[in-house]
């Protein structure tokens, strides 16, 4: 975030000449965001776990929802929530999600692909993390094959950056994967994400407008982390959140029986099938 970029102390530039090197409004600097209110984010909670249950509701659904819990909401304040949230339902809708302006988007390339080995692809995609005062953003990079995750982080904001920290963080760790799968939002569709992959060799592919279903696994991900650690905790803070979902992460990889794999943990058929790879690979050589 260039905002995060200036040093009011600089011996040398005034608040107003970095502002303008980083061609950002000055009054930009001293802003700060109004948070929600307590009755708003009770509305977040309440449509985040609605969404995991009907991924198909849109806005006007949710509303009628919420309504019929005794929610006095309208559809207006429905829908600047859930885009706050990032909520997208999974049905085709023409024309009205779009990435940022100038962004290039990319096909899905997964459609009919056998995906039966570890780093052929990877997905990545960003959930809303309900805290006690307030609300965080993380994001998780999971090889498709084995359903490992290879990297999470928690933001406060949207902004690119911390989307390509965590891919950074992935590739360095694991190794650059063949095909990384998204959807359409501004951080996938950024200049700088869409780089890192490009210097990597990887190819680009991404959902349907919509679509969460094109990356389903992923979403699997966030209903299981959810219903089995975020939901009962109270987190006041954002090193609260990650002390909790570290180790939760930790579990799914490490101890937590997939029925994709007979039982076995994610980690466990990741590092199996790397091995094979590379044994296969030394026979052959």
């Amino acid at each position: 975030m260039r905002r995060t970029m200036i040093e009011p102390k600089h011996p040398a530039l005034s608040i107003g000449a970095q502002c303008h090197l980083l061609s950002i409004a000055r009054s930009s600097f001293y802003y700060e965001p109004l948070g929600e209110t307590e009755a708003n984010l009770e509305l977040m909670r309440l449509i985040d776990r609605q969404f995991l249950e009907t991924p198909f509701y849109g806005v006007r659904q949710m509303a009628w929802h919420l309504q019929n819990e005794g929610h006095p909401v309208n559809v207006k304040r429905v829908r600047r929530l859930m885009r706050l949230m990032g909520l997208m339902p999974i049905y085709q809708k023409p024309n009205t999600s779009k990435p940022a302006k100038g962004h290039k988007t990319y096909p899905y390339l997964l459609r009919g692909l056998r995906i039966d080995r570890p780093n052929q692809v990877w997905c990545a995609d960003i959930t809303y993390l309900p805290m006690r005062r307030g609300f965080l953003y993380l994001i998780a990079i999971m090889d498709w094959a084995t359903r490992k995750v290879l990297a999470w982080r928690i933001s406060n904001t949207l902004e690119a950056d911390f989307c390509v920290e965590v891919l950074n963080e992935a590739i360095l760790r694991f190794g650059p994967p063949e095909i990384m799968n998204t959807d359409q939002g501004s951080q996938f569709t950024s200049f700088a994400w869409i780089d890192r992959l490009k210097q990597a060799g990887t190819r680009i592919s991404m959902d349907g407008k919509g679509r969460c279903i094109d990356n389903v696994f992923i979403e699997r991900l966030w209903r299981s982390l959810k219903y089995e650690c975020v939901y009962l905790h109270a987190w006041e803070t954002g090193s609260q959140a990650r002390a909790g979902i570290g180790p939760w992460i930790t579990f799914y990889n490490h101890k937590r029986p997939h029925a994709a794999h007979g039982g076995r943990t994610p980690a466990v058929v990741y590092w199996n099938t790397i091995n094979q790879t590379d044994q296969q690979a030394r026979r052959v050589a």
